[in-house]
């Protein structure tokens, strides 16, 4: 007949908080935003989107405090890439971690479904689809993955019931062991989260999350393998690292091999290497980036369209795009090139931050910003 059958379909939602300009990864947030700064080859954002539409997301929103011009593009495309919806929730003034929520709230309590909120740097092997059905099994009214970390006392960890998940209290940077469980910045939410939450600048962690455990509603739920939050250079490299040796597990035959290659290294097909170089471990190269010979590089991810040229030697540094690196140049210690950089040849390069189209005719022997 002319009446079709409508079916309630599982409509899953998440909130990535974007956020501002990315300040903590200058110089490469001076060219593209944040969250489409390429992590081993994909932007930071889409390692997130593509992991949540596996697990049955059909909406994503995107808290953004700033006209996100060049973000909405992109966002047009995957959209129509991957099938969803793709919104931007614009703060007219930083909201914190929670006030986000109460901005989105028309996106969020358009039905009942309970709801993920991601910190935008976040990379893992995401376990989304565990994490929905540990949530809907416990009934609260939310969750928090958390993750392992070696020194505790530098950060908030969370107090919770092995077994239950049922988180007790939050400790901020503890003297003494309590846990050494942190709040890994994903959460699941049932929409009744939304009552707590008022439009004004609000930190889920501070004020919400501490009420929601006095009420019994919140749960902790144990993330496995590697996690970091790579929002600034240092922190980048070794979420690198982490990332690239979980790929060699997971899936080795992503990653490139021969006698140029100390794995891992992760290469965009498009990438050309010359001889005798020696290339890892832990190394990304992006497309049509130009290695020449006798080129060392180790710890680093060197960016779209960036020649190196003969016996440079690179170790922990994030190369940005369309950069030239001179003969027998010497880069390293969280050294980060902005778009367009050019290193004259023979220089040292020691910590520095360059911001783009700047061209280095002189060594720097101590960490700085060259404006």
């Amino acid at each position: 007949g002319k009446y079709a059958v409508v079916r309630h379909v599982w409509k899953m939602k998440a909130l990535i908080l974007v956020g501002g300009f990315g300040t903590r990864l200058r110089p490469l947030t001076l060219s593209v935003p944040k969250p489409l700064v390429e992590f081993a080859n994909k932007p930071i954002l889409l390692h997130q989107v593509e992991a949540l539409v596996q697990a049955g997301v059909k909406h994503v929103i995107l808290a953004v405090s700033y006209q996100a011009d060049q973000l909405e593009k992109e966002m047009k495309v995957q959209e129509e890439t991957l099938g969803i919806k793709i919104s931007l929730s614009h703060e007219k003034e930083p909201l914190g971690t929670a006030g986000p929520l109460a901005l989105a709230r028309s996106y969020l309590e358009c039905d009942s479904e309970s709801f993920f909120v991601l910190n935008s740097d976040i990379i893992c092997n995401y376990p989304f689809k565990k994490l929905v059905e540990f949530h809907r099994a416990h009934g609260k009214e939310g969750t928090i993955v958390v993750t392992k970390v070696e020194e505790p006392s530098k950060y908030g960890v969370v107090v919770y019931t092995e077994g239950t998940g049922e988180i007790q209290r939050f400790v901020e940077k503890p003297k003494v062991f309590v846990s050494n469980k942190i709040n890994a910045g994903m959460y699941i939410f049932n929409t009744d989260i939304l009552k707590r939450i008022e439009l004004r600048p609000t930190s889920i962690e501070k004020e919400i999350f501490p009420a929601m455990t006095t009420d019994g509603q919140l749960c902790a739920f144990d993330l496995e393998g590697f996690w970091m939050d790579i929002g600034q250079p240092k922190d980048f490299i070794i979420g690198t690292d982490l990332y690239l040796s979980h790929i060699k597990h997971a899936k080795p035959d992503l990653l490139v091999s021969g006698d140029n290659f100390r794995g891992p290294v992760f290469m965009h097909p498009t990438a050309k290497v010359g001889n005798n170089c020696k290339i890892g471990p832990y190394v990304v190269l992006g497309p049509n980036v130009v290695i020449e010979d006798g080129v060392c590089l180790s710890k680093c991810t060197v960016l779209n369209g960036t020649h190196i040229k003969s016996h440079a030697w690179i170790q922990q540094a994030i190369i940005g795009w369309k950069c030239t690196i001179g003969r027998w140049v010497r880069i390293e210690n969280v050294t980060v090139l902005g778009e367009d950089v050019e290193i004259q040849d023979e220089l040292y390069i020691n910590g520095a931050k360059i911001l783009p189209h700047k061209c280095i005719s002189s060594s720097y022997a101590e960490p700085q910003v060259i404006m």
